[in-house]
């Protein structure tokens, strides 16, 4: 066969891109010359080949230059700041990145329950560029309504959509035949719908589906950051509008003045929201309450009520939603928040009627006080965080240098020679998801620091050290308190007392081993210390320190031959034993347990006489024996 007739010409062909009639040649040439039937064959299976090699190539090349021009159009919506602009710039690219012939927008009109024609690109129909269409109506109005995709090839014949006289004239007016919309959403809420339309019946294809959606939710983002900063501007305006008139006429609108200055000042000097509360109220009269976002209690100035819960609610809503102060009888409101997150609310009964320039004064505290609250969680977050890595370096041994362990807990408010229990909490509490685990370890950290002790993850579990003598009691109140963060049962397990930097480690290993034993005993979800597992806490504290060689020593003695055995082998002769004792030495339900034949059970207990000895079941060894068991479960969770 000729380098012409070869299958290697089709990668030569791939190689330099050539069109996919050129991929012909080499079969025409091999039937030009004759060549047999079976080498013709094993060409037509390699151009086909190459053909799929060449179709999967130039899909990645285009799917490459949709990304390129998609990142093109976020850097380029990122740098526009006026909203018909960014409509605009919005529009056009649609209509390049899909190749259509008519790319246009509709946003949604909250006040009329419809959507309207916002902006065209490529359209040459006034009909079509006036359009309104009801919720549901027309593909358009489908799509607004349900905030799903929708693709017609052939939008006059689909019946899938509610069909309107007005809309069909439009679209029939531009031509329109296969049309594509998606939703421009925000969060859950659809603002309206970007299209793609052709004057000829086309399918639009998955990927051009997937391609508009990604424009659409960059340009939902650009078209809220527009609106925002039109906000901004507007605000800004507003205020130098104010500023201007507080120099010019306005007593009270000096007073807005000073008081922004002061609440200024307030935040600049350290500052808290206690500040902020009198400020106001020494401005503009009457008493104030701060609350954070739960409704609880931060600062009150005066002898005013909390207000009803949901009062409260429905009065902080409406302020976050116009974006000011309302007033609900003789109380105005200001919704605390930053950015989409609520913070609390600010709550006034003045004195006297406020002009706007006071209202102004009661938001720009709520802005200051928001301020404030987002400090006070840095700080709170960094606290935390430096009293994790105090912990975690206590109960991390050796320990390198007791004495500035002491100086770094002093500076924290923690006495390391004052007596101390250790709270280790299952992992379980934590191997969720990520938030969860922050959430958990957020809890403790502000659970130790207020009772004046600290808290870290380690080892999958966290742990807490709080100052005190009863263990049990705060291990059970740890295992109450955070089973009701989480929504799920916690256990915990508690060491202590203890005194002093050097004993903090091995009261966590024996806390984490009181958890194990927990678990081992069928206690999960509950709180206890090794004091108060009975035998089981007595052996803990055996483990803990030089114990440990007696306890293995006990193990190698009473079950060693067992364990040997089934590490050697791979065979389960201990967990045999567990479940013979626990239903209390029948072979038939021990078989059940196990899922194996008596005669099994029969054959592996046998082997167990041989290691242990003939006398491994009088009551005495036995007991040995079980204890040894339990222990060895204790001293290997989940083994």
């Amino acid at each position: 066969m000729s380098v012409m007739s070869s299958p290697l010409e089709f990668l030569e062909l791939l190689a330099r891109e050539a069109a996919a009639v050129e991929f012909e040649g080499p079969l025409v040439a091999a039937r030009s010359a004759g060549l047999p039937a079976d080498q013709i064959a094993e060409l037509e299976q390699a151009k086909t080949v190459a053909l799929r090699v060449r179709a999967l190539l130039e899909r990645r090349r285009r799917r490459e230059s949709e990304l390129l021009s998609l990142y093109d159009t976020v850097s380029d919506l990122a740098g526009l700041r006026d909203l018909d602009d960014v409509l605009r710039a919005i529009v056009h690219r649609a209509r390049h990145l899909l190749g259509a012939d008519v790319a246009y927008m509709t946003l949604n009109d909250a006040e009329r329950g419809d959507t309207y024609m916002r902006v065209t690109d490529g359209s040459v129909s006034a009909r079509f560029q006036q359009l309104r269409l009801p919720m549901g109506a027309g593909l358009g109005g489908l799509v607004a309504q349900s905030g799903a995709p929708y693709v017609t090839a052939n939008y006059p014949q689909d019946e899938r959509f509610h069909h309107t006289r007005e809309i069909d004239a439009g679209v029939g007016e531009e031509g329109l035949v296969a049309i594509l919309g998606v939703p421009l959403r925000l969060g859950s809420t659809s603002i309206g719908v970007l299209y793609a339309a052709n004057r000829s019946a086309r399918p639009f294809v998955r990927e051009e589906v997937a391609l508009l959606l990604s424009l659409a939710a960059h340009a939902a983002v650009a078209i809220d950051t527009a609106r925002l900063l039109a906000e901004t501007r507007a605000a800004l305006a507003e205020l130098s509008s104010a500023n201007t008139t507080i120099r010019a006429h306005s007593s009270s609108v000096e007073r807005a003045a000073a008081a922004h200055d002061r609440m200024t000042a307030l935040v600049l000097r350290g500052g808290g929201v206690e500040d902020v509360a009198a400020a106001v109220t020494e401005v503009l009269g009457g008493t104030l309450l701060a609350l954070d976002a739960e409704g609880r209690l931060l600062a009150r100035v005066g002898a005013l009520d909390e207000p009803d819960r949901a009062d409260l609610v429905e009065a902080v809503a409406a302020s976050r939603t116009e974006g000011r102060s309302v007033r609900r009888g003789e109380v105005w409101y200001a919704a605390v928040v930053a950015g989409a997150e609520n913070l609390g609310a600010l709550v006034l009964h003045p004195e006297g009627e406020l002009a706007d320039a006071d209202q102004r004064i009661l938001e720009r505290a709520a802005l200051v006080t928001a301020l404030l609250l987002l400090f006070r969680r840095t700080v709170a977050e960094a606290e935390g965080r430096v009293r994790g890595e105090l912990l975690d370096d206590l109960i991390a041994r050796p320990l390198r240098d007791t004495e500035a362990l002491r100086s770094r807990a002093r500076r924290l408010g923690v006495d390391l020679d004052a007596p101390h229990v250790l709270v280790a909490v299952d992992d379980d509490a934590i191997a969720a998801t990520g938030s969860a685990r922050q959430r958990v370890l957020s809890w403790a950290t502000t659970y130790a620091s207020t009772r004046g002790g600290l808290a870290a993850a380690r080892d999958g579990r966290v742990v807490l050290m709080l100052p005190g003598q009863d263990a049990g009691g705060s291990a059970r109140a740890v295992s109450r308190d955070l089973s009701r963060i989480t929504g799920r049962p916690v256990t915990a397990g508690a060491s202590g007392p203890v005194a002093g930097p050097t004993s903090l480690a091995v009261a966590f290993r024996e806390a984490d081993r009181c958890l194990a034993a927990l678990g081992a005993l069928g206690r999960a979800g509950q709180g206890a210390s090794t004091a108060e597992l009975g035998f089981v806490g007595l052996l803990l504290g055996t483990v803990s320190g030089d114990g440990d060689a007696d306890v293995s020593q006990f193990l190698a003695t009473t079950i060693g031959p067992v364990v040997d055995y089934d590490a050697r082998r791979g065979t389960a002769l201990v967990r045999t034993l567990e479940a013979y004792f626990g239903v209390g030495g029948s072979l038939a339900r021990a078989a059940e347990l196990l899922h194996v034949h008596v005669n099994t059970v029969t054959q592996r207990l046998e082997r167990v006489g041989q290691l242990l000895g003939a006398d491994w079941q009088k009551p005495e060894q036995a007991l040995q024996v079980q204890l040894a068991l339990r222990l060895h479960r204790l001293r290997t969770p989940g083994g």
